[in-house]
C-alpha cells in the first residue's frame, strides 16, 4: 500500500481516531485482514465475516506488528486500554472508500491504466494472462487468485504502489449493481467482457440481469470497452459503451472491426491450444498474424486468450511481443485445468489428473467434459468425469445438472462419477439418455468417491475433477495429484 497517515486514512474513510497519539504522523504501508500476515505499520482491517469476526483478533495483530486497526466498534485490550484504531460504521465500505483514495493517488503520481475484467466464467485466467503480458512492460499489480469481489478488489488495489503502471482489476458479481460498485471504486481505463453465462443465476434472477450488470462495466470503461464478438449478449454491451469497442472472436475471416482474432484453432493431444492471433493495425492498412502455442488446456481458453491479448494490444503491447509472452503460457491461479501426471500401481503409463474444479456452471462444464472427450480421442485414452455440483443456479438447478448428465453420455465419456446430494440430478439425466451399467455412478461423500476412484482406475486413464468450489472435488483431485495409487 503506499503511505497514508492514520490522519489520512481516517479522512478517507470517514472514520474516527481512537487510542491514536498523533495521528497524522503514524505512517501505515500495508493493509490485511488475516491477523496472522501482520507486518510493521500494518493496519489490521477487523472485518466482520461469515464465520468469525476479526475484532476477535485485534490484539494478535497488533501483537504481530500492526499499527493501527479498522474497526466497527470501539475496543480494548487485556489492560482496559483502547486498541489504536479507525472506527467507521461498516468496515467493507470503508475498505472501498480507502482503495478510492488509493487509486486517486496513484493517479496522481503515475500514468496509470487500470483495467478491469469480468464475465460470467474466465476472470481468473484472463487476468493471470494478461498479467504476464503487461508485466514486462512495468510495474503491474493484479488480483491473488480469485480476489474480484467488495472485499477482493480493496485487497488488490492494497497491494499497489505509486508507481503502477497497470492495475489489473478482477470484477465478480452477486448481484446487479455489483460492478458499478466496483467500477465506482477504481475508475477502470479499460473494461473487459468475456461472456454471460448462468453462474450465480439463481442470486440475480436470470441470465439477462446478469447480463444487464456484466454490461455496467462496458458503461463506465472511460478509454476502451473490450467485448466478446462470439457471445451475443456480451455483443449488444456495444450500445451501452462510453468509449470506443474493441471486439475479439474466434473466425476465420475476421472483418476490419475485429482487434484480435483467433484462427486455425486446434486442440494438441496434449490439450494446448495451438491458433494464429491475428491483429488490426492501428492504420487499418493490413494485419498482422502470429502462430503461437499456448499452455492452456481446453478450447473455452480461446475466449481467455483472446481477451488478454486484446486488453494487452489496447494498453500499448506490441502484436509480436503479445504473441511471444503468450507461447506456452498457462493460468498461475490454481484448479483451473490443472493438469498432474501420476504413477499408478508401477505401471510406465501415469493416470492424467485435470482438476477444474474451482467453480462450475453449465457452460464451463461442458467445456471441460468437451476437453477431456477431444483428450480420450487423441491419445486413445480412457476419460473419467468426476462431477459435483453447480451452485447457485436458482430454480433451474436440477434442470440444469439433468442436462449436463445428457452432455456426459453425448460425449460419450467412458465412465462417470457424480458426488453429493445437490448433483444427483445429474446422475438421472445421464441414465435417462441411455448410460447402462457402470458408466454413470452417484455417490453422497467425498470419502465415497475416494474410495470408488481408487478402486475403479486404470493405468492411462485420463481423469476430470469439476464441480463448484465449495463442494470440494479440487481437494480430492489434489489428494489423487499428491498421494497417487497410495
Amino acid at each position: 500500500m503506499i503511505e497514508l497517515t492514520a490522519a489520512e486514512i481516517a479522512e478517507a474513510v470517514g472514520g474516527r481516531l481512537r487510542g491514536v497519539e498523533a495521528p497524522g504522523k503514524l505512517m501505515l504501508t500495508h493493509a490485511e485482514t488475516d491477523s496472522r500476515t501482520m507486518r510493521p505499520d500494518a493496519l489490521f482491517i477487523a472485518k466482520p465475516g461469515e464465520v468469525t469476526d476479526g475484532h476477535r483478533f485485534i490484539d494478535d495483530a497488533l501483537a504481530a506488528g500492526a499499527a493501527l486497526v479498522l474497526a466497527e466498534r470501539e475496543t480494548e485490550d487485556p489492560a482496559g486500554k483502547s486498541h489504536p484504531a479507525i472506527v467507521v460504521e461498516d468496515v467493507v465500505l470503508a475498505m472501498g472508500l480507502l482503495a478510492q483514495e488509493i487509486v486517486t493517488r496513484i493517479r496522481r503520481h503515475s500514468a496509470t491504466t487500470v483495467i478491469g475484467i469480468t464475465g460470467s466464467a474466465g476472470k481468473t485466467t484472463t487476468k493471470d494472462l494478461l498479467a504476464a503480458l503487461l508485466g514486462p512492460q512495468g510495474p503491474t499489480v493484479a488480483p491473488q487468485g480469485s480476489y474480484n469481489g467488495e472485499v477482493g478488489v480493496p485487497l488488490t488495489v492494497f497491494t499497489a504502489e505509486l508507481d503502477t503502471r497497470y492495475l489489473i482489476i478482477e470484477m465478480g458479481a452477486d448481484a446487479p449493481g455489483n460492478i458499478r460498485e466496483l467500477c465506482n471504486m477504481v475508475r477502470p481505463d479499460i473494461g473487459v467482457v468475456l461472456m454471460v453465462g448462468t453462474a450465480h443465476a439463481g442470486k440475480f434472477g436470470g441470465a439477462d440481469k446478469i447480463a444487464e450488470t456484466k454490461g455496467e462495466l462496458a458503461e463506465l470503461a472511460s478509454a476502451h470497452v473490450i467485448l466478446n464478438a462470439d457471445d451475443a449478449q456480451v455483443a449488444a454491451m456495444a450500445q451501452r459503451a462510453a468509449a470506443p469497442v474493441s471486439w475479439f472472436g474466434s473466425v476465420e475471416a475476421p472483418s476490419e472491426s475485429y482487434a484480435v482474432a483467433a484462427q486455425q484453432v486446434r486442440q494438441r493431444p496434449d490439450g494446448r491450444l495451438e491458433l494464429t492471433l491475428v491483429f488490426d493495425h492501428p492504420d487499418h492498412q493490413g494485419r498482422a498474424e502470429f502462430r503461437t502455442v499456448s499452455g492452456l488446456i481446453g478450447g473455452h481458453h480461446v475466449t481467455n486468450l483472446l481477451a488478454a491479448a486484446t486488453a494487452a494490444y489496447r494498453a500499448g503491447v506490441a502484436p509480436a511481443d503479445i504473441a511471444q509472452r503468450l507461447a506456452g503460457l498457462g493460468p498461475s491461479s490454481r484448479w483451473r485445468m490443472e493438469t498432474t501426471q501420476i504413477p499408478w500401481d508401477g505401471h510406465e503409463d501415469a493416470v492424467t489428473i485435470v482438476n477444474d474444479a474451482y467453480n462450475a456452471n453449465p457452460e464451463s462444464m461442458r467445456e471441460a467434459l468437451r476437453t477431456l472427450a477431444i483428450l480420450m480421442r487423441d491419445n486413445q485414452r480412457r476419460g473419467v468425469a468426476v462431477l459435483g455440483p453447480m451452485l447457485e443456479l436458482g430454480e433451474d438447478s436440477v434442470w440444469l445438472h439433468h442436462q449436463i448428465g445428457e452432455t456426459v453420455v453425448r460425449l460419450n465419456i467412458d465412465l462417470t462419477l457424480v458426488v453429493g446430494e445437490e448433483a444427483y440430478a445429474l446422475y438421472r439425466g445421464a441414465v435417462a439418455e441411455g448410460s447402462w451399467g457402470a458408466e454413470v455412478q452417484w455417490v453422497a461423500t467425498l470419502d465415497e468417491a475416494e474410495a470408488w476412484l481408487r478402486t475403479a482406475l486404470r493405468p492411462g486413464d485420463i481423469v476430470l475433477f469439476k464441480s463448484s468450489n465449495s463442494a470440494g472435488l479440487r481437494l480430492l483431485g489434489d489428494k489423487f495429484a499428491t498421494d497417487g495409487r497410495n
